[in-house]
């Protein structure tokens, strides 16, 4: 059987990893941006790992304030993991 490339990406599944915090805004919200705004709209399968100093996100403050350059403000791209059902391990 002979699978179409739309079938192919919907089989794939990505898992990203944050490290980065409050201290580098920009690198602390690539690995969501890429997720939601990447992975997921294409259908591809997503989660994304917390670790180290990127667990400071799961503070509301930190979150509400964190704007990266380049990439939507943090709050923004939670919003949408919540809103898609995403997986955010910490």
């Amino acid at each position: 059987m002979r699978l179409c490339r739309r079938t192919y990406a919907l089989l794939m599944r990505m898992l990203y990893m944050a490290t980065a915090g409050s201290s580098d805004a920009t690198r602390a919200t690539i690995p969501l941006h890429l997720a939601v705004n990447g992975s997921l709209e294409v259908g591809h399968d997503v989660g994304v790992v917390l670790a180290g100093d990127a667990t400071e996100l799961v503070k509301t403050e930190v979150r509400d304030s964190l704007e990266g350059v380049g990439v939507p403000p943090a709050r923004e791209l939670f919003a949408k993991a919540r809103q898609h059902e995403v997986p955010v391990y910490v």
